[in-house]
């Protein structure tokens, strides 16, 4: 991949990871800082529901931030962009989709369809 799509790559997933970090940042301190007392129990349980939601989201960014990481170690050792099953390089199409990805779409969609018959 030419030098030039590959600072693309990066330059995007940098600017994700910072805005995953602030994100995980600002949800933390609106936890902390939060000293709401709720009298009514139904109130309760709706902003604990929220809360556990949240919860939810956030730990799947964490998941993705490792991802992230991953793919800016992978861009650092030369190796972003290449396929790890078949060693082919990734459409770029897929990476602008998903830069994250360490499939090319022909072993992604070969790995699901050996996921799907075994979960049958």
């Amino acid at each position: 991949m030419e030098k030039k799509k590959i600072e693309y790559f990066k330059n995007l997933l940098e600017r994700r990871l910072q805005e995953l970090l602030t994100e995980a940042d600002s949800t933390v301190l609106d936890m902390t800082d939060s000293k709401e007392y709720f009298p009514d129990p139904t109130d309760r349980a709706s902003h604990e529901s929220d809360r556990n939601f949240v919860l939810r989201i956030r730990d799947r960014e964490r998941k993705l931030i490792l991802k992230i990481k991953e793919a800016l170690a992978r861009i650092e050792d030369g190796t972003f962009g290449i396929c790890e099953e078949c060693g082919e390089e990734i459409g770029e199409e897929r990476l602008h989709v998903r830069p994250v990805t360490t499939l090319c779409i022909n072993c992604k969609t070969e790995s699901e369809k050996k996921e799907k018959r075994t979960s049958t």
